[in-house]
């Protein structure tokens, strides 16, 4: 029996895929084998011995201590393209509010409550002050063409729009998904010196963390309009005030609003609704339990953030699973403390400094064995299934 710790509500789509007879989950769940999250922090846990793997059902993974995850040999697992749709139209709702001042014509309509017949009168006299472009013709630049990235920069392009596109890492399955109308942008530089509408879609690491500062606002197109609703603290929150205040930026829609934005009026925020619907909570959450499923019961590895991609089929003989360090030796090691056995398959797989060794064996595997692999030198853990 698997053991589900469920931090958040977890929508019935994923938690349905579990079989009774195999698992059982809950928010009150102890010594469990996985932990399923959405957006719960987890920074401050501290991890039962039990724990093999963490779930996120999105994207991002700035909850999870990932670090200290993968020195403790957890797996963890997110979700990328489930909520691919749902934020892509949201962003698509943005890039016409940034051009048109939406929210702001939305709350001076309000103010004329109370003006009775004179209402239609004043509105035709106040609605020049929220004149605002068509993007048709416009050229917007789409940093980041991942499963949301592409998706925008070709729903862009079908409004009319020129589209650049920049991803140094783009893969090809990615690639091939692009349309081939979308500029392939070599740098930065050239989206930004071309572009009328900017929007990020990359991942906040050490690399992009406050990629839009001053400096990078300096070569933009004076007046540029930039939305993020990838991570806040991809732009560094100063540099953008200031930037709006000098007119270099027109205005910047943001999903992580901060208390320094609120009252600025050319900042456009929302409340995190970026994966915010019932199909994106559903995709998501099915995701993520069908890849902690096959992980613990297969030990097979798709979609994680700190360990090799892994596979080999389902389970029909004892599988041994290792996780390590990727240093030479281990792998020699590891099949000399098998010597009672025959190993039919095996598959080793790294990613960074970290490796992950899958084997199928033939026999019975005696505790001495797996005591024998614990104790080599850079084994993290093992798992026989």
């Amino acid at each position: 029996m698997f053991s589900i710790n469920t931090l958040n509500k977890i929508s019935p789509a994923g938690l349905d895929n579990f079989d009774r007879a195999k698992y059982n989950w809950g928010e009150d769940v102890t010594n469990a084998d996985a932990i399923m999250v959405r957006s719960a922090s987890m920074h401050e846990m501290e991890f039962e011995s039990s724990l093999k793997a963490i779930a996120r059902a999105g994207a991002g993974v700035n909850n999870i201590p990932v670090e200290k995850c993968t020195e403790k040999g957890i797996v963890v697992f997110n979700t990328p393209g489930a909520n691919a749709n749902a934020v892509k139209e949201l962003v698509l709702l943005a890039l016409f509010m940034s051009a048109r001042k939406v929210a702001a014509s939305m709350d001076w309509v309000k103010t004329l409550k109370g003006s009775g017949a004179d209402v239609s009168k004043l509105v035709e006299k106040g609605k020049g002050q929220f004149v605002g472009p068509e993007i048709m013709g416009k050229k917007l630049g789409v940093i980041g063409l991942g499963a949301i990235g592409i998706l925008v920069a070709n729903a862009a392009e079908k409004l009319g729009m020129t589209v650049y596109g920049y991803d140094p890492y783009i893969s090809v399955d990615a690639a091939w998904g692009l349309s081939q109308s979308i500029i392939h942008a070599k740098t930065l530089k050239e989206v930004y010196e071309n572009c009328d509408f900017i929007t990020i879609h990359v991942p906040c690491n050490k690399e992009t963390k406050g990629m839009i500062n001053s400096s990078s606002i300096a070569t933009m197109k004076s007046g540029v309009r930039i939305l993020n609703f990838s991570r806040g603290e991809l732009v560094e929150e100063a540099d953008m005030l200031k930037a709006l205040d000098e007119r270099l930026v027109k205005v910047y829609l943001t999903d992580f609003p901060t208390d320094a934005m609120l009252d600025h009026p050319g900042v456009v925020s929302f409340p995190h609704l970026g994966a915010s619907t019932p199909e994106s909570e559903d995709n998501c959450a099915r995701m993520a339990a069908i890849q902690l499923i096959d992980y613990l019961e297969n030990g097979n590895i798709k979609n994680s953030v700190n360990l090799p991609e892994a596979n080999m089929g389902k389970v029909t003989m004892p599988r041994i699973c290792v996780i390590h360090k990727n240093v030479k030796t281990i792998i020699s090691q590891i099949s000399t403390s098998l010597s009672e056995v025959n190993i039919e398959n095996m598959l080793n797989k790294s990613r960074g400094d970290y490796a992950y060794t899958m084997l199928d064996v033939q026999g019975k595997i005696d505790e001495s064995s797996i005591e024998k692999i614990n104790a080599i030198d850079g084994v993290i853990n093992v798992r026989v299934i």
